[in-house]
């Protein structure tokens, strides 16, 4: 069976999202995603009848009593293809800017996993691979952009959820 790679991101707020400190943020928002909906390997993304994910709770976990924590979930065709977008002009003048927006967290923030074409993740799937990664590291389960692992049905020798190459960029 052919498969997709998810993503899931998450951020806690360094201010209260109505505050000038987040208003650059909010205001990149839209623009990037749309930049995301348009790129080469894009499939899908978790969002609201607003249009953007800022409305969807979970990863209480992480809110410590803190600002709310932000998702971003998506899926596409490939790790080249979300390779990509997040390190593309558009993206990575918003990466640049986080420090400002989000507070650092001190275990991993981003996830990758491989589903099955056409499976769209909900954000308890979300939470069960990003734990997973935290508890256990990179695997095949659940992985990042600096040990990705291969899909399940890649051709190959590295075929069936063993390590990938890694390609720094």
């Amino acid at each position: 069976m052919p498969h997709q790679l998810a993503q899931v991101n998450i951020g806690r707020l360094a201010a209260p999202r109505d505050s000038a400190q987040m208003a650059g943020f909010f205001a990149a928002l839209d623009p990037v995603n749309a930049v995301a909906d348009a790129a080469e390997g894009f499939v899908w993304r978790l969002q609201t009848e607003e249009g953007n994910a800022t409305g969807v709770t979970g990863f209480a976990w992480e809110q410590l009593g803190a600002n709310e924590v932000l998702i971003n979930m998506s899926v596409w065709v490939s790790l080249e293809a979300l390779t990509a977008f997040v390190y593309g002009q558009a993206h990575r003048e918003v990466l640049r800017q986080r420090r400002q927006w989000f507070e650092a967290m001190a275990e991993a923030t981003t996830c990758l996993w491989w589903v099955p074409d056409g499976h769209r993740p909900t954000v308890g799937e979300a939470e069960q691979r990003l734990l997973h990664l935290r508890a256990h590291g990179p695997t095949a389960e659940a992985f990042g952009f600096r040990r990705p692992f291969e899909a399940p049905d890649a051709p190959g020798p590295a075929a069936g959820g063993e390590e990938a190459p890694v390609t720094r960029r």
